[in-house]
């Protein structure tokens, strides 16, 4: 049954099975149309067939709606019934015509892996939680569909009167191969993912010792995977070692220190499209190392590989955020050496507390360049994920923080 629409196109009413009306809503958004174009795609394609194609299971079928031109469904309607087929059969056949001649894009894998460099050589600011909830984002599954804030007008999340200022919108999962490297002796992303960090052992192989040469075996062998069906075996950690906070000491020993970083994960790069160092909050040679590591390489598009500045809405932050900004210009300039800034994620934000939060966002916001790619709420998601061992996207896919991940991911893509 149809009736009219405004336009050229008319509402027409069928039955879908569930599990198509899913594919078919993935995989139009993963080719960026809209699921009535089609539609029209697949009945026009299957008008043209010159033979019924096999049957596609239907039990279960419900309601089914969408908007056609003008007389393609009267079309579809003589010819469903000149082949015997019921409507509810021939409309599962287009759609399963378009999804089998528009298949699932295939992830584009680049020369080099991106190189994300969460910093701040202030502790406490959340550079551990924005790793992690980046990484899970980059990696979920490409043919499922995930909620994603899409706007990126963050003055609007000023206005503390606006419960939910933000459009969120059903996005595919970006399936990148993706590895977090806890670089921070802390150890804080290895704990908060719920696997064991590298024993301080004189006969146990460490990123550190990797980085100073003492390494006895092959650094791959240290990953460890994040189980998760919605990462499809996509997300990786290498774990941190208590090792690293003697790491600024052996690297002055270290020929060429600067890169030790990068010879150290060279042999991984070729397994991922995403690397992601959580950074400890210091100014020290390790800093240098993994500042080095982001650095543009030859024939890498700008603003690809850099770092990614956490901060919060307060004072301090903004004092270390300068610090950190030094170093990254002296070494660019002793080095001669590109660094692109990847922007500046405001971390726990809270317009509740009055004044100093939101002047401190809008001091935040003025800054352009870098500019502001993300403003991330203080709520209770990311503590209870923390407390439970989970990934934020895991523990609550359909949170607030996890809608923002998605949105970050995809900002810096």
């Amino acid at each position: 049954m149809s009736s009219p629409a405004s336009g050229d196109r008319e509402k027409v009413v069928s039955k879908l099975p569930g599990w198509l009306r899913q594919n078919l809503k993935v995989r139009a958004a993963q080719h960026g149309v809209e699921i009535q174009t089609a539609v029209e795609q697949g009945v026009e394609a299957w008008l043209a067939l010159a033979a019924t194609p096999s049957p596609v299971e239907t039990v279960g079928a419900d309601s089914f709606s969408t908007f056609l031109p003008a007389g393609q469904w009267d079309r579809f309607r003589q010819a469903a019934g000149d082949r015997r087929v019921s409507l509810t059969q021939g409309l599962a056949q287009s759609v399963q015509l378009w999804l089998e001649t528009n298949p699932a894009p295939s992830v584009p894998r680049a020369k080099y892996p991106r190189r994300r460099i969460v910093c701040n050589q202030k502790g406490g600011v959340g550079k551990t939680a924005v790793t992690a909830g980046l990484g899970a984002a980059l990696a979920e599954e490409p043919d499922s569909l995930h909620p994603v804030r899409v706007s990126r007008h963050f003055a609007a999340q000023l206005d503390a009167s606006q419960s939910d200022p933000l459009e969120v919108e059903d996005l595919p999962g970006l399936g990148r191969r993706t590895l977090l490297v806890d670089f921070d002796p802390q150890r804080h992303l290895t704990t908060q993912l719920g696997k064991d960090e590298i024993p301080m052992d004189s006969s146990v192989d460490s990123l550190s010792k990797h980085m100073t040469g003492e390494a006895k075996g092959d650094v791959r062998d240290l990953i460890v995977p994040i189980d998760d069906d919605r990462y499809g075996g996509r997300l990786d950690l290498l774990p941190g070692c208590q090792d690293g906070f003697l790491l600024d000491v052996a690297l002055s020993k270290v020929r060429f220190r600067e890169a030790a970083l990068e010879r150290a994960l060279a042999p991984l790069e070729a397994s991922y499209d995403e690397i992601i160092v959580d950074c400890p909050p210091s100014l020290g040679l390790s800093m240098d190392t993994a500042i080095y590591y982001g650095r543009r390489r030859e024939d890498e598009p700008a603003g690809t590989s850099g770092p990614l500045i956490v901060v919060q809405a307060e004072d301090s932050s903004a004092d270390a955020y300068d610090l950190l900004v030094t170093q990254i210009e002296d070494l660019r300039s002793d080095m001669g050496v590109e660094v692109d800034y990847l922007g500046i994620v405001v971390n726990l934000y809270d317009p509740r507390r009055g004044f100093i939060a939101t002047s401190s966002l809008e001091a935040w916001i003025e800054i352009k360049d870098p500019k502001v790619v993300a403003v991330i709420g203080d709520l209770t998601d990311q503590r209870k994920a923390v407390r439970l061992k989970q990934p934020l996207l895991s523990f609550a896919p359909r949170g607030e923080q996890s809608c923002t991940m998605r949105a970050l991911a995809r900002e810096i893509s």
